[in-house]
C-alpha cells in the first residue's frame, strides 16, 4: 500500500509539471508573435496621437527659399541677352561684310556659323541644360537670319525669287517648331523665335518682311494651341505689332509711289491677318490657358489692332475712321460669341464684350458732334449697362456706367438743348441702376444685399448729377442754389418711394453742397426778393423731408 502511495504522489507531480511546460511554451509562443509583429510595425510607425486634452501642435513648414537676385541675375537674364547681343552681332557681320566674299563662301559661311553656334548649345547642355539650349536657340535663329538674308539684305542676296525665299523661310519655321516640339522646350522655341522676329528688323521692312514676321507667328501660335505655352506666342505678338509700327512710320518703306489706297489696304490686310491668327489661336482652347494669359492675349491683340489701324486710316483715308472702329466693335464681338460656343470662362467673354463697346465709344467723335455725340454716348452706354445686367458681365455695366460720365461730362459741348440731354441721362442712369435691384430681387433673399454692389452707388452719384444739371439749366440763374435744393428734394423722394438709401445718400450730399453755396456765395450775393424765396421754401423742403424721417422712425420703434 505504501508503494502505491508514493507511486501515486509521483505521477501527480509529473503531472504538474507537464502543466508548467505548457504553460511556458505557450508564453513563447505569444512572445515571439509579439516580437515578430513589433519588428513588423516598426519599419512604418504611425505617428502618436495626441492627448486629448492637449491640441496637436502641427509641424513646422519648411521656410521658403529665398531667391539669390544676384544668382537668378546671373543665370536667367544675363544668359538671355547675351545670345541677343551675339546673334545680333553675327546679323550685322552678314549684313556689312558677308558680301564681300562669293556666292557659296557667304551662304555657306552663313550656316556653317550657325551650326556651330547650335552644335555648342547641344554640348553645354548635357551640364548645363538651360544654358545650353538657350545657346541652341540662338544658333536656330541665327540660321533664320541667314536665310532671311538671302533674298532680302542686298549686299548678301542670293535669291532673287521671293516665292522661294518665302518657301524656304517656312521650311525653317516648320523646323524651329519640329526641333522644339521634340525636345519639349520653350526656352528653344522662345530664344529662336523671338531672335528671328527681332533680326528681320534689322534692315528695311518690306512686304516680304510683314510675310516672314507672319510665318514665325505661325509657328509661335502652333505651341499655344498644342502645348498652351504663353511666353513664346505673347513675345511674338509684340514683335509682330512692333514690326509693323516701324513700317508704319516709313512712308516710303513699302509700295513707293503706289496711291494711298492701296498702301492703306495692304497695311490693314496684314493687320487683319495678325489679328485673325491669334485670336484663333486663343479661342481654339480657351479654357485651357489661365485667366491672366487669355486677357493679355486678348487684350494685346485689340491694343495692336485698334491702335495701328485707326494712325494707318487716320493717315491715308481720315473719311472712314469712324467705319474702321464699327468694324473692330463687331470683330470684337465676333470674338465673344466665337468664344462663348468654345467655352471660354466668362472673363474674357466679358473683355471681348467690353472692348468692343470701347471700340464704339472711340470711334463716336469721328462722326458725331455737340449734341449728336452726347447722344450717341448715352445710347451706347445704356445699351452696354442693360446688357451687363442681363448677361451678368460686370465689366460690361463699368464700361456702360463710365460712358454715361463721359456723356454727362461732354453736355458743356452743345451750346443750346442740355435740359434734354440731363433728362435723358438722369433716365439712363435710374434705369440701369433699378436693372440691378431687379436681377437681385431674383435671388435668394441672403443673396440679395450682395449684389447690391458700387456700381449702382455710382448710378445713382450719376442720377443725382444729371437732375442738378437738368434743374440748372430749368431755373433761372438767380435761383441756381434753390434748383440744387429742388434736386436734393426730389432725390429723397425717389429714395423713400424706391426704398433705396442711396438716393438719399446722393440727396443729402447735395443738400450740403446747397447748403454751403446757400451761407457762403447766395447770403451775400443775391437781391432780397431771391434771398427771401431761397432760404424759405429752401427751409420749407428741410423741414418736410426732416419730417418723413420722423415719421419712419416711429414706425419702426
Amino acid at each position: 500500500m505504501r508503494w502505491s502511495h508514493e507511486e501515486s504522489m509521483a505521477e501527480g507531480d509529473a503531472e504538474e509539471l507537464r502543466e508548467v511546460v505548457r504553460r511556458l511554451e505557450a508564453t513563447v509562443s505569444r512572445l515571439e508573435a509579439r516580437i515578430e509583429h513589433l519588428e513588423t510595425a516598426a519599419t512604418v510607425r504611425p505617428p502618436a496621437p495626441a492627448a486629448p486634452d492637449v491640441p496637436a501642435t502641427p509641424a513646422p513648414a519648411p521656410a521658403p527659399e529665398k531667391r539669390d537676385l544676384e544668382a537668378h541675375l546671373g543665370t536667367y537674364w544675363l544668359s538671355r541677352v547675351g545670345i541677343v547681343s551675339l546673334i545680333l552681332g553675327f546679323a550685322f557681320l552678314i549684313i556689312y561684310h558677308f558680301g564681300e566674299l562669293g556666292v557659296l563662301v557667304r551662304v555657306g559661311a552663313g550656316y556653317l556659323l550657325s551650326a556651330g553656334l547650335a552644335a555648342l548649345g547641344l554640348w553645354l547642355s548635357r551640364r548645363h541644360e538651360l544654358f545650353g539650349r538657350i545657346v541652341f536657340g540662338g544658333g536656330l535663329a541665327l540660321a533664320y537670319f541667314v536665310t532671311y538674308a538671302l533674298h532680302f539684305v542686298p549686299s548678301v542676296r542670293v535669291i532673287p525669287s521671293e516665292t522661294l525665299a518665302l518657301v524656304l523661310l517656312a521650311l525653317h519655321v516648320v523646323g524651329i517648331v519640329v526641333i522644339a516640339d521634340r525636345m519639349k522646350s520653350e526656352t528653344v522655341a522662345g530664344i529662336a523665335l523671338f531672335l528671328g522676329l527681332h533680326t528681320g528688323m534689322l534692315s528695311d521692312i518690306t512686304v516680304f518682311t510683314l510675310l516672314s514676321t507672319t510665318l514665325l507667328a505661325g509657328g509661335a501660335l502652333f505651341f499655344l494651341v498644342k502645348n498652351r505655352w504663353v511666353i513664346v506666342p505673347l513675345s511674338s505678338l509684340v514683335a509682330v505689332y512692333s514690326t509693323h509700327v516701324v513700317w508704319a512710320m516709313r512712308t516710303e518703306a513699302i509700295a513707293p509711289g503706289q496711291p494711298a489706297n492701296e498702301r492703306l489696304a495692304l497695311s490693314l490686310s496684314f493687320l487683319a491677318l495678325y489679328y485673325i491668327l491669334f485670336s484663333v489661336a486663343l479661342l481654339v482652347h480657351p479654357r485651357e490657358l489661365s485667366r491672366r494669359a487669355s486677357l493679355s492675349f486678348a487684350l494685346l491683340n485689340w491694343v495692336g489692332l485698334l491702335t495701328l489701324g485707326a494712325l494707318e486710316v487716320g493717315r491715308w483715308n481720315e473719311p472712314r475712321l469712324f467705319t474702321f472702329f464699327v468694324i473692330v466693335a463687331l470683330a470684337q464681338g465676333a470674338g465673344a460669341g466665337v468664344g462663348h460656343l468654345r467655352g471660354a470662362p466668362l472673363s474674357l467673354l466679358q473683355a471681348y464684350l467690353a472692348t468692343g463697346v470701347v471700340t464704339l465709344a472711340m470711334g463716336l467723335p469721328a462722326h458725331y458732334e455737340d449734341t449728336a455725340l452726347v447722344r450717341a454716348w448715352t445710347a451706347v452706354g445704356l445699351v452696354a449697362g442693360l446688357s451687363g445686367r442681363v448677361l451678368g458681365a460686370s465689366a460690361l455695366q463699368v464700361v456702360g456706367v463710365g460712358l454715361l460720365y463721359v456723356a454727362l461730362g461732354a453736355t458743356w459741348l452743345p451750346p443750346s438743348g442740355r435740359a434734354l440731354l440731363y433728362a435723358a441721362l438722369l433716365v439712363s442712369f435710374t434705369l440701369v441702376e433699378r436693372s440691378g435691384v431687379i436681377e437681385s430681387a431674383r435671388l435668394p433673399p441672403p443673396l440679395q444685399g450682395r449684389r447690391r454692389t458700387a456700381l449702382q452707388l455710382f448710378c445713382t452719384a450719376g442720377a443725382g448729377l444729371a437732375l442738378v444739371g437738368l434743374l440748372g439749366e430749368l431755373m433761372p440763374k438767380d435761383l441756381g442754389t434753390l434748383g440744387w435744393g429742388v434736386a436734393a428734394f426730389a432725390l429723397f423722394a425717389l429714395g423713400f418711394v424706391l426704398r433705396e438709401r442711396w438716393y438719399r445718400f446722393v440727396g443729402l450730399a447735395v443738400l450740403a453742397f446747397t447748403l454751403g453755396r446757400l451761407v457762403l456765395v447766395d447770403l451775400a450775393g443775391l437781391p432780397p426778393n431771391q434771398r427771401i424765396l431761397t432760404f424759405i421754401l429752401l427751409g420749407a423742403m428741410l423741414l418736410a423731408v426732416s419730417y418723413v424721417y420722423t415719421r419712419l422712425r416711429g414706425q419702426r420703434s
